[in-house]
């Protein structure tokens, strides 16, 4: 079964936490604060694995996690970190954001490796907050949660040439007769259901491949056919053949079937649209008369495209576009079809002014992944863990903030999801 589009959810590790030990020893009256530091969560990457040809592994595993990193523990021993996670995936996969639809990763050379989601960070011991005034410090740090994104898998196979044209033109047949592969074929609209490749080889012992791309109909960039479920793999091509009925037995127009294609085209992609084509017309060994040929030959006569007959039953012009194609694909180079304009990894926020402070009626709301944060490492029980919690909201600008906002004394404040009473 071959599919090219899937959703999936990935989350990495979460952090681990910080620990809030002190030395104890025979010997030692006051051995100090000694807590280790929380493991860091496990990442997400993406990675080629040779051996895949379709996402069909990700048609029922729709969740992947990482490892969640370990908790530190006394004589500064810092937790494990999560393990990574490698989700594996066919050469020529793009990972896409589902939300904003922007590419994150484009997979397209062997063995290629990309990190896409970082880990929650582990969070840091009581050893960490000893200072001079407090020496004993009774709270530690807790990790940060990972995160879980949605991402679009999109495979879009990388080939040289690209097939384009109506269904029943004469595409798979061409494709068997020039190569090993064997597309079904028949003599009834869409009889090819999914994207078949093939591999030529030239007199010089070298090769390219060829796509089969199935027909594209007017309406595909809309989603009508089959056609805008293909219309992705064309768009790594270097080169498109554009293979027209000129036989008359369907009472197809070639001129208008050329039209048509391009138009959809130019909605799909633009860039795609320019990309160099050769028109290729098909079965002229039971072509009625050539007045659809001629007509078609003086088009691309205009529009200074080359054109070639062919027969791919009788074999009739196939060696001289093959020896053609192998020559023009040397003039073209192979270039990053997929634009990146900004290569995006997930990673948890740095910044510890990252909250927000509001009013809702009587009450008062401090929110955010800073005070999430913070209120992780605080001992409500513990003096010293007060004065350290005060001190924080003062240097971040959020005693400043409710004071603006009109707090006083005995006022309630929700700090994450913890309920206080303000105190000047």
């Amino acid at each position: 079964m071959f599919i090219d589009y899937t959703k999936i959810k990935i989350q990495s590790g979460n952090g681990g936490n910080g620990a809030a030990t002190f030395r104890r020893e025979k010997y030692v009256a006051a051995g100090g604060p000694d807590g280790g530091d929380g493991g860091n969560g496990g990442d997400i990457y993406f990675q080629v694995d040779k051996d895949k040809n379709t996402l069909v592994d990700f048609r029922y595993n729709k969740k992947f996690k990482a490892g969640n990193g370990e908790n530190g523990s006394g004589s500064r021993c810092n937790g494990k970190y999560g393990e990574d996670l490698y989700i594996k995936v066919p050469i020529g996969t793009v990972v896409k954001d589902a939300k904003t639809n922007k590419v994150i990763a484009d997979l397209s050379n062997p063995n290629q490796t990309e990190l896409v989601l970082k880990g929650g960070r582990g969070g840091r011991g009581n050893s960490h907050f000893a200072t001079a005034t407090r020496q004993a410090p009774r709270f530690s740090e807790d990790g940060d949660k990972g995160e879980e994104k949605e991402v679009i898998l999109e495979l879009k196979l990388l080939a040289d040439v690209g097939l384009l044209g109506f269904p029943n033109v004469g595409k798979s047949t061409f494709l068997a007769k020039v190569t090993e592969a064997r597309p079904k074929i028949a003599n009834y609209p869409f009889t090819t259901l999914e994207p078949n490749l093939g591999v030529v080889k030239t007199k010089e012992g070298d090769g390219f491949v060829i796509a089969d791309i199935p027909g594209i109909i007017e309406g595909a960039s809309e989603g009508v056919g089959l056609g805008i479920q293909f219309l992705r793999h064309v768009e790594r091509t270097r080169l498109l053949l554009h293979f027209i009925d000129v036989s008359g037995e369907e009472g197809r127009i070639p001129v208008e079937d050329y039209q048509t294609i391009n138009r959809e085209l130019q909605k799909y992609s633009k860039k795609l649209a320019g990309r160099k084509q050769i028109i290729v017309a098909t079965k002229i060994d039971s072509m009625q008369d050539d007045t659809g040929y001629q007509a078609l030959e003086q088009l691309a006569q205009k529009e200074k495209i080359e054109i070639y007959k062919i027969s791919s039953v009788t074999g009739e012009g196939v060696q001289q576009l093959i020896d053609h194609v192998a020559q023009v694909l040397a003039t073209i180079p192979k270039e990053e079809l997929t634009q990146m304009e900004d290569r995006m990894v997930y990673t948890l926020p740095e910044k510890d002014q990252e909250w927000e402070a509001r009013k809702e009626g009587d009450v008062f709301y401090v929110t955010g992944r800073a005070v999430d944060r913070l209120m992780g490492r605080i001992n409500i029980e513990d003096n010293e863990s007060m004065y350290y919690f005060h001190k924080c909201l003062r240097n971040m600008g959020i005693d400043d903030k409710l004071r603006e906002l009109g707090i006083c004394e005995g006022d309630t404040v929700f700090i994450s999801d913890w309920e206080l009473e303000w105190e000047e």
